[in-house]
């Protein structure tokens, strides 16, 4: 996956502002090169991170090129901006695949960017990255969501023919507060999976069945997500089986962790790598569907399902 809108940037790590001179970002490096160093107590992630960002803008020829979106690492528009449809080279049959995977945010992001701009204002190319990095992080966080929702899909769609998938389900019904739409809904022999696809820039785990994590700021994600799949499943008069939340792979200690369940759903974290294997494995704890129960499932679905 691109890097994310959430990452970030070198002028973040080093703690300056993108417009700081060359001799305050050098002392900001010493700094944080000081502060961060494993045999001064810090931490070793960081102390990395600190000098890939140094590498990115540490020269006037570096910085030039990272601010033109060019440098090595360095977001472009491409790795944001909707991609073009590519010819498929599998010819393995797919996973059947309704609704446009990412859609809503890509439009939720395009009308927020333009409100922050401001009204009347040009706006040449709304993924530019150094528009993109400077907006605030509630925007950059929507436009993270919807490459998450591109990304899953992708990966969903190599599940096979015995699956089908539905993306952007519309849940007007799950309650204030909540978006107003599901991310994916996968149906299978191994179960009924309402999945969400999330980037909240940094690692999440599991506390007490929930998700704890620096940028959540106090979101409930598997809360939310049941109330948005009973929404959609309990007009069918079905029921999820799994309840899954997938994040990059940065972002989860294990590929896959196990929570306890939600309304008889089993409930898990999973590495945005994994996900296709879990699926197809099942998830443990919850029940599988026979041939005829998929079908009849299926039926059922498709007569209530609408799109975001």
């Amino acid at each position: 996956m691109p890097e994310s809108p959430l990452s970030a940037s070198p002028y973040e790590l080093l703690g300056v502002p993108v417009d700081a001179d060359d001799a305050a970002l050098r002392v900001a490096y010493r700094r944080a090169l000081r502060e961060s160093h494993p045999d001064t107590g810090g931490d070793a992630a960081r102390f990395h991170a600190v000098q890939v960002a140094w590498t990115l803008v540490g020269t006037p020829e570096a910085r030039a090129r990272f601010d033109r979106g060019a440098g090595t690492s360095a977001p472009t528009r491409e790795s944001w901006a909707p991609a073009a449809p590519r010819p498929r080279r599998d010819s393995r049959p797919q996973a059947r695949s309704h609704g446009h995977p990412g859609g809503y945010d890509r439009e939720r992001y395009l009308a927020l960017i333009r409100e922050w701009v401001g009204r009347g204002q040009e706006l040449a190319d709304p993924y530019d990255p150094a528009l993109v990095r400077a907006a605030p992080r509630d925007i950059r966080h929507v436009l993270a969501d919807a490459l998450a929702e591109e990304a899953t899909a992708r990966s969903l769609a190599t599940l096979g023919i015995a699956y089908t998938i539905w993306h952007d389900v519309a849940t007007d019904a799950a309650g204030p507060g909540l978006p107003p739409k599901l991310d994916h809904l996968v149906l299978g022999p191994t179960g009924l999976f309402a999945v969400q696809s999330e980037d909240w820039g940094g690692e999440v785990r599991f506390r007490r069945n929930e998700l704890i994590g620096e940028g959540l700021d106090g979101e409930r994600p598997f809360r939310a997500l049941a109330a948005r799949a009973k929404a959609v499943t309990r007009p069918a008069k079905v029921k999820p089986t799994a309840l899954l939340v997938v994040v990059p792979d940065e972002h989860a200690a294990e590929p896959l962790e196990l929570g306890g369940s939600i309304r008889g759903a089993a409930t898990a974290l999973v590495r945005r790598s994994r996900l296709v294997s879990a699926i197809r494995e099942g998830i443990p704890g919850s029940p599988s569907l026979g041939g005829t129960d998929v079908m009849e499932v299926r039926s059922r679905l498709q007569a209530v399902i609408r799109f975001a």
